[in-house]
């Protein structure tokens, strides 16, 4: 059974009147982890591409690349994404439920957060609205500023990609910290870890960049210390 059968599954078990929000207070087990974080993604994505105004192809694709979505799977994950921007509950309500589901997963959150960035990002540009808006949902999930400054660094180009921002640590670090920092990057980065961590087959592939990005401030680093 494919997970968009499950997300299809998860939305018609909605009751008359009942809000897209409540799927996320019944997707609690581990087993169906995996379709709440496909669910928060694209419903968080709905509601930040209100916060820009409009929703552009680009963005649509970037739906696809993360999740693959196959011709005869569109319309469950465009009824996702209609539901979301049409549920009267803010994102805010979205995000705190979403928190308190993964409350024990902060890694689920920090993956979370990378897909509505690589969604942001699609279009090629990064408007303030949207800036604002995972700038509320990352202080929602927990994130801390360094977290935020190092997905926000990797993702929008006017922002310096400094190499020590992108590996989380200070900018006074020794270079067995930056390598010890890269080594956990690499580790808990593995497509193996991040399929561990409940993340569907389709947003895996997001760790392909981030690996590279991770990869390449090790690189720069080591090229400064030599």
């Amino acid at each position: 059974m494919s997970i968009w059968t499950r997300i299809t599954e998860a939305l018609s078990a909605l009751t008359s009147g009942e809000g897209l929000a409540a799927v996320f207070d019944r997707l609690r087990s581990p087993p169906e982890r995996s379709v709440a974080f496909t669910i928060a993604v694209i419903a968080l994505g709905a509601k930040m591409a209100k916060a820009d105004g409009l929703v552009t192809r680009e963005e649509v694709m970037a739906f696809r690349e993360v999740f693959q979505i196959a011709e005869g799977d569109t319309a469950g994950a465009a009824r996702v994404f209609n539901l979301a921007r049409q549920d009267v509950a803010g994102f805010d309500d979205y995000a705190r439920r979403i928190a308190d589901m993964f409350s024990d997963q902060p890694d689920m959150l920090r993956d979370l957060m990378e897909g509505l960035f690589h969604i942001a990002m699609a279009d090629g540009t990064y408007h303030p609205n949207e800036d604002a808006f995972l700038d509320e949902v990352a202080r929602i999930f927990g994130l801390s500023e360094d977290d935020f400054s190092a997905l926000k660094a990797r993702f929008v180009p006017d922002t310096s990609p400094l190499p020590h921002t992108v590996l989380g640590i200070s900018p006074n670090a020794t270079q067995e910290e930056a390598r010890a920092a890269w080594r956990r990057l690499v580790r808990e980065n593995h497509p193996d870890a991040l399929v561990a961590r409940g993340l569907p087959e389709e947003a895996v592939r997001m760790a392909e960049k981030r690996l590279i990005d991770i990869n390449r401030a090790w690189e720069t680093l080591s090229r400064r210390a030599a």
